[in-house]
């Protein structure tokens, strides 16, 4: 992807730069389970492998997410995506985005990547089926041009998925 295709981002802010620097470190004594930081030297940018739990419609797949981290961090979530190919999942878009209440409306500082990544395996693990959500095919067709998922009106209505 060239530059100019992405959203201008804004650099870091101390806060967050802080914050993020504790969050690695505390990633790299403590790893979510089933979760895997790939090392980079881009903090604004984490890409995390994820391994389906065992004994749930996922096991043993690998996915990648796409963590990107606002200016404001934690004052504002991060963007979280899969990258595709997505896990086949009714909260999960083909294109990667992800409908979780707390990466937009629900989200709270108090919040890490961590605690994001065990809600989205949490999400994976209750799955009962392999399916797209209903409105795939509209909703990607609308998010051309790399279109944040953030920029979404998302509607939580569904909480047993």
């Amino acid at each position: 992807m060239t530059s100019s295709s992405a959203p201008s981002r804004k650099a870091l802010s101390k806060i967050a730069c802080n914050r993020l620097q504790k969050e690695l470190v505390e990633w790299q004594v403590n790893p979510p389970a089933g979760f895997k930081h790939k090392v980079t030297d881009n903090l604004q940018r984490w890409i995390i492998e994820v391994v389906g739990a065992a004994g749930t419609l996922y096991a043993n797949e690998t996915y990648q997410l796409q963590v990107d981290f606002p200016e404001h961090y934690p004052m504002e979530a991060p963007q979280v995506i899969f990258i595709p190919p997505a896990p086949l999942h009714p909260h999960i878009y083909s294109n990667g985005h992800i409908c979780l209440d707390i990466l937009y409306d629900s989200w709270s500082p108090a919040m890490t990547v961590s605690s994001v990544c065990i809600s989205i395996l949490s999400m994976l693990s209750s799955s009962v089926a392999k399916q797209r959500p209903a409105d795939n095919d509209r909703y990607v067709k609308n998010c051309k041009n790399g279109r944040s998922p953030k920029e979404t009106r998302w509607w939580f209505h569904d909480d047993k998925v």
